[in-house]
């Protein structure tokens, strides 16, 4: 869906002189903002989720889309690379299975004393990231049929045992 599109499917639930008001913007520019971009027909505006995207490009920082999901109060996820097609299912659900089984014994380990240190908070957040990923790609895999992508996202680095919790 272009940005445009999804604009005015919001601009029907809810008002644009309500946008218009919170934002400090004209109920015209919000209504620019729901057309499609045709500088030769005069229609259409530059919106606020484009010119979030330009920013992410110009800047190439990867902590724009992760702050915007997490105002949002969710968490942003990015989608792996394609790879080459494989059928791989097996390894590559054992490969996620055993991230999550990582990630619960880096949890018992930091809650075994009933206190979690901000050192350990930080593993366990770090180890969540991991899996998220890694869920992700299993997810794509599955959608696309191609399970060597998940073997490449586990990298020694990201893959920790339970063992070596702090």
């Amino acid at each position: 869906m272009q940005s445009h599109e999804l604009l005015k499917e919001l601009l029907k639930k809810t008002s644009a002189k309500q946008v218009c008001s919170d934002m400090g913007l004209s109920l015209s520019l919000i209504y620019k903002w729901a057309e499609p971009l045709n500088e030769n027909a005069g229609s259409g505006a530059v919106n606020s989720l484009d010119r979030v995207e330009q920013v992410m490009k110009t800047t190439a920082d990867k902590r724009i889309a992760p702050s915007v999901a997490a105002r949002a109060g969710g968490f942003f996820i990015h989608n792996p690379a394609a790879k080459r097609s494989s059928d791989e299912l097996i390894p590559s659900t054992n490969q996620i299975v055993q991230q999550f089984a990582d990630m619960l014994g880096i949890i018992a380990t930091a809650a075994a004393d009933q206190d979690i240190m901000t050192k350990e908070a930080a593993r366990i957040r770090a180890q969540w990231e991991a899996l998220k990923r890694v869920t992700e790609g299993f997810v794509q895999a599955a959608e696309a049929g191609n399970f060597s992508m998940i073997r490449d996202e586990l990298k020694p680095e990201d893959h920790q045992t339970s063992s070596s919790a702090v």
